[in-house]
């Protein structure tokens, strides 16, 4: 049976981000549009994931370039009509693949209807659908709430002579979940598109939602601590967020989403969560009957080391029992891996172990547009740069261009193939060495590698829903096992050992737990086994399938089910399994 035809497709599906704008432009305007998405499937159904998540595309003046959106309904004009998009839903689900598109609920442009009505008086039907508070006395903000982009998130409005909320530009004003209506309007817009065939959304900054109804002050950061996934420039990082998102009310919407999802057999989420606490949210969100999972930015920021990720990992696994993650190591708002991590090794060598690394963990991989290909950052100068968020912070922090710039398709070709017009950002000379075209015939290449090894990974099923116990922590090697979830009829649980050398020299681990080691091929990894030693060239991978001793020993006439099974966890921190560098 095809993976990507059953309910729970999403469970180990692989996904790949589209950033529009940047993908494939099919009028020569020099921005990409879904029609050029559409011309693409092929190539994306090649790479061998289930699936695509496709950022904002829906109208908007593009502030913030599709985040700040005037109609939900509706397609802007630069990407398209309803009509390509019904046509690339269609062209996907013809070739096996889902389609996910992005829903972002916290907010809307300053130009959407519902805010225009809001702000023209304190008692129209929509007065309260927005975020807004009376000045203090002295005229300043309600409170000290902080935008992500820099300054306060309050912004005076003079039609009501009230502030209003906003968490990222001051043209994105924040809704009020608080008000029923509002969350009503959220439900109805995610319907209009299930209607259409989309098979689930990503939702952008899902911990956002709801505020805290008092508009209590956010308390400081600890001495030396900085708030999640936000450059240190910025003074947003020096606020606890205790009472700006995240609050409690949020559950009960999220458990609504999950109910109407549930009347489309087969659809999915993906909350985005950004929060000091990010583990233990990610727990609280996709527990009971609410996201079917989400990601946060544990993996997607600085330092990286072994030490780091595992530490990341065991951070995971003791605060997420049950929970599904969807893991990435890019997207459109961080520093492309290769650059932020090329403390690590070179491209070439550092993505396949990066990318096995990723979709062994447990939980769903997503792929960012052009990681297939070993793209890194691009540094453009002030003159260049597009994204708000870069202008306000430059020059500690350029934003997120460099990871925006377009895809490159044909080395030969104008701007890479992308546009026979002027890109809205450049194609970067560097990235054009590194186009489809150079790399699709030839059986060395990146983009090969990691067409081997999606397509390996879709026929194992204990790295698409196994669970994972760490194994202990070493200098160079990142190691675990993914097992069966349930014993077989005589208690035995199968067991892979996963283990990733991230470093450019040599590496040893070493399993003195008793038991046998059996070697999985057809990865493309050269890791291998001697004796209890797993022998890892550099930036090289292992896998193989482990059998305890007890389980050799037994037989299913002579053993009782209840003396066989042998518990993942126990295998994990076991004293007899120790590593060596």
């Amino acid at each position: 049976m095809n993976h990507s035809q059953h309910h729970d497709w999403w469970r180990g599906g692989a996904l790949y981000q589209i950033y529009p704008r940047s993908f494939q432009d099919s009028n020569g305007d020099g921005i990409g549009d879904l029609p050029g998405i559409t011309q693409r499937l092929p190539y994306i159904a090649s790479l061998g994931v289930e699936g695509l998540w496709i950022s904002p595309f829906f109208k908007s003046p593009m502030r913030d370039f599709g985040y700040d959106i005037s109609d939900y309904c509706d397609v802007d004009p630069i990407f398209g009509t309803l009509a390509d998009f019904d046509a690339l839903v269609a062209a996907a689900h013809e070739l096996g693949l889902k389609v996910l598109i992005d829903l972002v609920l916290s907010h809307t442009s300053a130009d959407h209807p519902w805010f225009r009505e809001s702000r023209a008086s304190r008692d129209n039907p929509k007065s309260d659908w927005y975020i807004w508070a009376d000045a203090k006395e002295d005229g300043s903000p309600p409170n000290n709430w902080l935008s992500l982009f820099g300054g306060s998130a309050w912004h005076w409005d003079t039609r009501r002579k009230q502030y209003y909320m906003h968490n990222f530009l001051t043209s994105q004003p924040d809704l009020n979940f608080h008000c029923a209506e509002v969350q009503q309007a959220a439900l109805d817009v995610a319907e209009f598109w299930l209607a259409r065939g989309v098979d689930g959304f990503r939702m952008d900054v899902v911990n956002f939602y709801f505020h805290d109804r008092l508009l209590r002050d956010n308390p400081p950061q600890p001495p030396g601590e900085w708030a999640a996934a936000v450059p240190h420039s910025n003074p947003y990082a020096k606020q606890r967020h205790l009472y700006d998102k995240s609050q409690p009310e949020n559950l009960a919407f999220l458990e609504r989403f999950r109910a109407l999802m549930d009347r489309y057999p087969g659809t999915t989420t993906i909350g985005e969560i950004g929060d000091d606490r990010q583990y233990e949210r990610l727990g609280e969100y996709t527990s009971g009957h609410r996201l079917h999972m989400a990601y946060t930015f544990n993996l997607l920021g600085h330092p990286c080391t072994p030490a780091y990720i595992h530490g990341a990992l065991e951070e995971f696994v003791a605060n997420t029992p049950g929970a599904w993650a969807c893991w990435s190591l890019n997207n459109h708002d961080v520093e492309r891996v290769v650059t932020r991590w090329q403390s690590l090794g070179e491209p070439d060598r550092l993505a396949p172990v990066l990318l096995a690394l990723l979709c062994s963990l447990r939980g769903s991989p997503c792929l960012y547009q052009g990681e297939e290909l070993g793209l890194g950052q691009v540094h453009l100068p002030y003159s260049a740069i597009q994204d708000p968020y870069g202008k306000e912070m430059w020059p500690d922090f350029p934003g997120r261009d460099g990871c925006r710039t377009p895809m490159p398709w044909a080395a030969d070709a104008p701007h890479g193939g992308f546009t026979t017009g002027t890109p809205w950002l450049p194609v970067a000379e560097e990235h054009v060495h590194r186009a489809v075209s150079r790399q699709d015939g030839d059986d060395q290449s990146l983009l090969s590698t990691y067409r081997r090894f999606l397509r390996w990974r879709r026929e194992q099923p204990l790295l698409r829903t196994g669970g994972m116990s760490l194994l202990p922590a070493h200098e160079q090697v990142v190691a675990f096992v993914r097992h069966s979830e349930e014993p077989g009829a005589c208690g035995e649980r199968k067991h892979l050992v996963c283990a990733f050398n991230l470093s450019p020299l040599p590496a040893r681990y070493e399993l003195l737990a008793s038991g046998e080691v059996a070697p999985v091929n057809g990865h493309g990894f050269i890791g291998s086994h001697e004796s209890q030693v797993i022998v890892l060239p550099p930036h090289q991978a292992f896998f193989g399938h482990f059998v305890p001793a007890s389980q050799l020993e037994r037989t299913s006439s002579s053993c009782p089910a209840s003396n066989c099974a042998t518990s993942p966890s126990a295998l994990a921190r076991s004293p007899s399994f120790t590593t060596s560098t």
